[in-house]
């Protein structure tokens, strides 16, 4: 009943959409184009009939569904389909076409016209149970002790699934597929008259059929197959068909009723598989709210898809057009190749005959020379001209006579015995030095291919850095193709929730380095590369993360003209780096310490004050420095330190604190004009305002990070120290701004020090981002 109104329903969708679509053609339309519209709508219709039927086809067999099983990766294909596929791979399965309950399969009741079907002896039946026939659909031959997992090749994704032990015994039947294939061919008409699996030929049409026997009959078999007083009486018949399908799905492995649904294994489950181990733990929800579930999102898929056909049409025409190209770009990279090949043949055709020439001039060099002594030593055999004329010669008795013939003729014997004496033939038979070495030629022949992509390059995270600008560092893989130019990309990352800004681009960047200038401060920037080369652009390199500086950055030296002690300290030449050398002076203060003597503090300053705004600027300090103080001060304060220097072991100083604890002139609520980090040994001291111990060393230190971060806010008379590599906080406070505040660095003992080099100066290619410029 409920297939008898789907079908109802089915052809009233299809009969009001052709109703609705005349309606509106004819409303729109001229009389005249009427007809017109009237061949469109037969084209469209048949159009979409077809690309329905499209969807109801067979991958194997390319005919519409007959019983189709659901495979595990969501593809549908026959079962006898299946089933031949299985036994072409060496399995054995069951006949699908027969079924236990069905006349065709019982050969008791099989009809008299037909003939009974031969019943296979015991010892037959013996030897297949043993070689594993008939044990369940799908059993590979010869897997009785060892049952394994059936692979079957799915024809529309072309990857082996695996059915599991239970072959095609533990798929479902896709009844709902059955139903639209019977729904399509009750509406194009195109079923053929179902005839009667029953009778001899010629076979008569079917008139009823049986759910029960799953077979179809002509009223004469419908009769002989159920007669009177057995159970098969009982059976009631139905219009005839070629698909028999059962009331409901059922679970393949337990014969019942499917009521749930697993979410973890996709599956629908009866309720013996819902008790199963299997499936313990898994999240199963009733049939009924899958069903809804997956019936809303069709819906709205499919309202979305057709409330968006302009864009389907748009890229369909686009994946038309791109086909298009594929095409004529082909062809033409076809033609390219063979234009290719044939100058590599035509070189190849010169080559040969420019070597082929050099060796037939030495070839007949050689054979003219060797022909010539030939001649020269056959002259010298005993009958031969010359002898003979020789011997004639002596013949001669008239002196005279004999001279003027025999001084000719010595000449030629001369040649001839100095040949005979000194013989070696005119020219070598070996050609040996005209050989070619061609197997550099044939490896580049043999390794000759298409040009390909570069590979992602590999960002040099050790010279990558972000400072004044962002100075960024790559490479490409060892045995990657090699690239003509770069693109070089980046935006400014945002918070989640957030749209992220497009990305920024620079084209044909050279080198493998570029400087990407006019950035925001106190922001994180993503940036990547990828090579580009005849081949097309390859992979992206995976992003990077830079934090630019919070910021500006302060460009200043190291003051080398006063102050600074250059028995201690060495400067060097572009002012930008700074060395504590101790020496003898650091021995004899040692040893004055033993007499209460002081050891004083070596400082070095920058050049430039700050007065204004907020200012940021980094340093490396050497993890083998004894101590080392980085920080800031005023330069009047600073000034008279160096005039007094001060002294480490005196009870009235500490740097950190930023003045004299006996001074008289200072309060509670003024700001230290210093402020400094003290760093030892590769270690930072955080022991501000905390009592340092020998017992907790490890709560007061953290480890020194590759460079130093120091960030001055002049209005708000703050300073702030960071990791300069990751922007993490290491330590912030107070600092008397009162007047110009200067850089400052303090060593105790043996050290080192460089302020960050900017990016600017370095003598890289330049990139600009924002501005759109480029340097070399």
């Amino acid at each position: 009943m409920a297939e008898g109104e789907d079908l109802h329903s089915f052809t009233s969708i299809m009969d009001a959409l052709v109703r609705i679509s005349r309606f509106v053609c004819d409303t729109l339309c001229s009389p005249g184009d009427q007809a017109e519209m009237a061949s469109r709508r037969t084209a469209v219709g048949k159009t979409s009939m077809k690309n329905l039927e499209r969807e109801l086809l067979c991958p194997v067999c390319k005919e519409m569904y007959k019983q189709p099983l659901v495979l595990p990766c969501v593809h549908n294909v026959c079962h006898v389909c299946a089933t031949e596929v299985l036994l072409q791979q060496g399995y054995v399965c069951p006949d699908p076409n027969s079924e236990p309950t069905s006349p065709a399969s019982t050969p008791s009741t099989r009809s008299p016209r037909l003939g009974r079907r031969v019943v296979p002896k015991p010892d037959r039946l013996d030897r297949l149970l043993k070689s594993g026939f008939g044990t369940y659909p799908g059993r590979k031959r010869g897997g009785i002790l060892h049952p394994q997992s059936v692979l079957f090749p799915c024809p529309t994704c072309q990857r082996d699934v695996d059915l599991g032990e239970r072959g095609l015994a533990s798929l479902f039947r896709n009844l709902t597929l059955e139903r639209v294939v019977e729904r399509y061919r009750h509406t194009i008409n195109v079923s053929a008259a179902i005839m009667c699996q029953f009778c001899k030929p010629p076979q008569l049409e079917a008139t009823k059929g049986c759910t029960e026997c799953k077979s179809s009959f002509c009223n004469e078999c419908f009769k002989l197959y159920h007669p009177w007083g057995t159970q098969k009486a009982q059976h009631e018949p139905t219009p005839p068909t070629l698909t028999f399908r059962p009331k409901g799905l059922m679970c393949p492995e337990h014969k019942e009723e499917v009521t749930h649904y697993c979410k973890t294994c996709q599956r629908l489950v009866c309720q013996l598989c819902r008790v199963r181990r299997s499936h313990s733990g898994h999240k199963i929800t009733p049939v009924l709210s899958a069903y809804q579930a997956l019936k809303d999102k069709l819906m709205k898929s499919l309202a979305y898809i057709l409330s968006n056909q302009d864009t389907v049409q748009a890229q369909i025409s686009e994946v038309e057009e791109t086909l298009r190209l594929t095409e004529a770009n082909g062809a033409q990279a076809k033609e390219e190749v063979a234009r290719l090949m044939r100058g590599l043949s035509t070189l190849l055709e010169e080559k040969q005959a420019s070597l082929l020439s050099a060796i037939e001039d030495c070839r007949q060099e050689r054979v003219v020379n060797l022909k010539a002594q030939l001649h020269e030593h056959q002259a010298m055999v005993e009958n031969s001209g010359m002898v003979g004329y020789t011997q004639e010669v002596l013949k001669e008795t008239d002196q005279p006579c004999f001279v003027q013939a025999a001084k000719q003729l010595h000449h030629r014997i001369i040649r001839a015995t100095d040949s005979l004496q000194t013989f070696r033939p005119a020219a070598n038979a070996s050609f040996s030095h005209f050989q070619v070495d061609v197997s550099r030629e044939l490896k580049l022949l043999t390794d000759l291919t298409f040009i390909k992509a570069p590979e992602a390059p590999v960002i040099d995270t050790q010279r990558t850095y972000a400072y004044d600008q962002i100075f960024l560092c790559w490479r490409l893989p060892q045995h990657s193709p090699p690239a003509w130019h770069y693109t070089v990309e980046f935006r400014r990352a945002e918070p989640k929730g957030k749209a992220l800004k497009l990305w920024q681009r620079r084209e044909e960047v050279r080198g493998t380095s570029a400087v990407v200038e006019y950035l925001d401060t106190d922001c994180v920037y993503v940036l990547r590369v990828r090579g580009c080369n005849k081949a097309g652009f390859g992979e992206y390199s995976e992003d990077i993360y830079l934090h630019t500086p919070p910021a500006p950055v302060l460009n200043f030296f190291l003051d080398n003209r006063w102050g600074f002690n250059r028995e201690r300290l060495a400067i060097s030449k572009d002012q930008r780096a700074v060395r504590s050398v101790p020496g003898l002076p650091m021995l004899f203060a040692a040893e004055r310490l033993m007499t209460s003597c002081h050891l004083s503090i070596d400082l070095v300053i920058g050049d430039v004050a700050v007065t204004q705004g907020r200012s940021y600027w980094a340093c490396c300090v050497d993890p083998s420095s004894y101590l080392v103080k980085v920080g800031v001060g005023l330069e009047s304060k600073l000034q008279e330190w160096f005039q007094v220097p001060q002294d480490v072991v005196s009870p009235r100083y500490d740097p950190d604190s930023g003045h004299d604890s006996g001074a008289e002139d200072t309060t509670l609520d003024t700001s230290p004009p210093f402020a400094f980090l003290t760093i030892g040994m590769g270690k930072i001291l955080l022991s501000h305002g905390v009592a340092l111990t020998s017992r907790d060393p490890g709560n007061c230190t953290v480890s020194l990070p590759p460079r130093l971060g120091i960030c001055l806010d002049y209005e708000r008379g703050k300073v702030a120290f960071f990791d300069a590599v990751s922007f993490r906080s290491l330590w912030e406070c107070g600092i008397d701004c009162s007047g110009p505040v200067c850089p400052a660095f303090c060593f105790i003992g043996g050290g080192a020090l460089q302020l960050q080099e900017l990016v600017a100066n370095r003598q890289e290619r330049k990139v600009t981002i924002g501005g759109f410029s480029k340097l070399d």
